[in-house]
């Protein structure tokens, strides 16, 4: 399988996903917080610094879960940036000419 490389937005939008998940996570050790979600440490610590800026679904759903994140929540502050930066609302069907 070949992986496409990431885009400058896939990056921004891990790092604010390894900023959210590290803010959450508090004082809480990274070894119970990955224990409790079923991923290595590493795994996280991976995410947490942007380094695995795509984790899959269920990885970010049992990180959300373990830290008392909605999921929505992950998603609005994720694409924050990005709804600022595009032209009218974001969730607002694009019209084609």
């Amino acid at each position: 399988m070949v992986r496409l490389p990431l885009t400058p937005a896939d990056v921004e939008r891990g790092r604010r996903l390894g900023a959210l998940l590290r803010d959450a996570r508090g004082e809480r050790p990274m070894l119970q917080v990955a224990l409790e979600a079923g991923l290595s440490p590493e795994t996280l610590r991976k995410i947490e610094t942007g380094r695995i800026a795509t984790p899959a679904f269920p990885t970010i759903a049992a990180l959300a879960e373990v830290l008392g994140l909605s999921l929505d929540r992950v998603w609005a502050e994720i694409t924050a940036c990005e709804r600022a930066d595009a032209p009218g609302r974001a969730d607002a069907p694009r019209l084609v000419s």
